[in-house]
C-alpha cells in the first residue's frame, strides 16, 4: 500500500515539474497587467486638465479658484448594487494649470439613518 502511494505522488511531482516551466522573459504577445486595465492612463502628478480628464473619461465641473489654479469636481460612476446607483464625487486641484492633487469625497450613507 505504501508503494502505491509513494509512486503516485512521484508521477504526481514529476507531472507537476514538467507542466510548469520556468519564464525568464514575458511574452511580447501576452498585453501586461496594466495594459488590461479599463482605465490606461491613470492620473498622474503635473497632467493637464485636458489629459486628466481624458484619463478619468468624465467632464470636469468648475468648483473654485482663479485662472490657471482652479479646483474642479467630477462624479466617478463605480455601478452600485443595481438597485441604487454609486457615484463617487472626485475632486481635483490644478495649480499652473497643472495636476497637483486629488481628493475623493464619498459623501453621507444617507441609507442607514
Amino acid at each position: 500500500m505504501k508503494t502505491i502511494v509513494v509512486a503516485l505522488l512521484l508521477t504526481a511531482a514529476a507531472s507537476d515539474a514538467n507542466a510548469q516551466k520556468a519564464r525568464l522573459f514575458a511574452d511580447p504577445a501576452t498585453p501586461t497587467f496594466t495594459a488590461t486595465l479599463s482605465n490606461h492612463t491613470p492620473l498622474v502628478f503635473g497632467m493637464g486638465i485636458a489629459d486628466a480628464q481624458r484619463a478619468l473619461g468624465a467632464p470636469f465641473t468648475y468648483v473654485s479658484g482663479r485662472p490657471g489654479n482652479e479646483i474642479f469636481l467630477t462624479f466617478r460612476d463605480l455601478g452600485g448594487s443595481g438597485l441604487f446607483p454609486h457615484h463617487d464625487r472626485l475632486f481635483l486641484q490644478f495649480r499652473k494649470h497643472r495636476l497637483t492633487g486629488w481628493k475623493a469625497d464619498w459623501g453621507e450613507n444617507w441609507m442607514w439613518r
